[in-house]
């Protein structure tokens, strides 16, 4: 940390360190975004919303891949700028490496286990007759993808450990747009459909991967992917392992109440499927946008914790939850106005508009202050509080979400379903705020 990154982490002025960190990391999760509009709008462009419902469908899957990135990407970023601030540069090498080889293996056994179980999981996310061979076309071509796909997300976090946010952008944005070009040549072009649209995301994640493996043998300075670096139950590991299952969690239970969504929506038949699939992909931009900043800032938050500079940490905190309180209001204004048109830009059928619409509009009331949920559970796990942040996590889309889900349904059908994730989410900030003010309160008294 003595050279470039040390006046990100400890010198450089809070504002300016928020924006350094956090505008790549913003970027890097658009990225994840940008993939999945991508897939829906030119899958749309074929003017079949079997073809849109089979992508939403099968989203819960990507989600999932997401998450044990998340868990080993941001559990090894945290790790990273711990160490380094404590001045433990080995085991910061040892931890990159965990990552690395973790995220490969991971990714190879769930490919083989979605191409073994394909029958039955396609039913268990809730694809019909109309649905079943779109889907099964996606996720074939994930699962043969999902080494990579695994890579690629896991270092689009762990780089940032080191202060390099600019190269987890670029790796991000390397893949998106190989992504974008080869989407219409798949779908459009060669007529391929859903199954275009996953060759078109593996091969941006291949890209992607390619970037990664030349940071690390040439620009890295702390961090290495060397096998003789790899623990698997070493301290590097089991830390990276505690610190990244808040982040992780929440991606699972993400893709798990999102197939509980999909089955309740399925008996209001297709359309709202692929309308609900439209507007949670819209709504993504606010969300990702929040936990970019969480993301970003996280290494900021870890160092200061391993360096002990309490003060630094909370007007980092401060500062950042007003910059998603002001994007996430702006954001939210925009969708709420214009709903009908951007659900429209993604699919010109009339049936979808509608219920997109009234479901975007639902699904974005919580944006303004979503910010500080994400931020309140990446601080706790900044502080080596994993428990207080696997908990929020998990009530936000399992113990809070699924019952409302239920109970919102019986009581006010398909509308009620539509403002379930905003509720969870007013429930689960306030839920937030009160384990991080705890988990603060328990280390000053420390």
């Amino acid at each position: 940390m003595e050279n470039r990154n040390q006046k990100i982490f400890s010198e450089m002025p809070v504002k300016k360190a928020v924006f350094k960190m956090a505008v790549p990391s913003v970027v890097s999760s658009l990225v994840l975004v940008i993939y999945n509009m991508a897939d829906t709008f030119f899958v749309g462009q074929t003017h079949n919303a079997f073809q849109v419902a089979a992508v939403s469908l099968t989203n819960p899957v990507f989600v999932m891949f997401m998450a044990f990135a998340n868990l080993l990407g941001i559990g090894g970023s945290t790790a990273v700028s711990i160490f380094l601030g404590e001045r433990k540069k080995i085991q910061a090498k040892r931890t990159a490496s965990f990552c690395c080889y973790a995220s490969i293996i991971l990714g190879i056994v769930s490919g083989i286990l979605i191409i073994i179980f394909m029958n039955p999981l396609l039913r268990v996310l809730g694809s019909s007759e109309n649905t079943y061979q779109f889907s099964k076309d996606y996720l074939f071509y994930i699962a043969l993808g999902a080494p990579f796909i695994f890579f690629a997300n896991t270092f689009g976090h762990t780089v940032r450990g080191e202060g390099a946010a600019s190269a987890s952008m670029i790796g991000g944005m390397i893949g998106t747009v190989v992504n974008i070009i080869f989407d219409p040549v798949f779908i459009l072009i060669f007529n391929m459909g859903t199954a275009g649209a996953a060759i078109a995301t593996v091969l941006g994640n291949i890209f992607g991967c390619v970037y990664y493996i030349y940071y690390f043998k040439r620009k890295s300075h702390f961090l290495s992917i060397n096998f003789k670096n790899f623990y698997f139950l070493g301290k590097a590991a089991r830390k990276t392992v505690a610190l990244g299952i808040p982040a992780g969690v929440n991606s699972a239970l993400m893709s798990g109440s999102n197939i509980v969504l999909n089955n309740k929506l399925v008996s209001y038949g297709d359309a709202p499927v692929a309308a609900m699939g439209v507007a949670i992909k819209v709504y993504l931009l606010i969300v990702f946008i929040h936990m970019g900043i969480a993301n970003g800032i996280q290494p900021l938050l870890g160092y200061c914790f391993g360096a002990k500079k309490k003060e630094r940490f909370i007007k980092i905190f401060n500062f950042s939850g007003f910059l998603t309180i002001l994007i996430g209001t702006v954001l939210t204004a925009v969708y709420i106005i214009f709903s009908s048109e951007i659900i429209e830009f993604f699919i010109n059928d009339r049936e979808v508009i509608e219920y997109g619409k009234k479901m975007l509009i639902a699904t974005s009331v919580s944006g303004p202050i979503l910010g500080i949920l994400f931020l309140c559970i990446n601080s706790m796990q900044a502080v080596e509080r994993p428990f207080p942040a696997t908990l929020v996590s998990i009530c936000r889309q399992g113990f809070i979400f699924i019952p409302l889900l239920y109970v919102l349904d019986k009581i006010f059908g398909l509308n009620g379903i539509n403002f379930t994730q905003a509720a969870a989410d007013y429930i689960s900030i306030i839920l937030s705020m009160i384990l991080l003010k705890l988990s603060l309160k328990n280390i000053k008294e420390k």
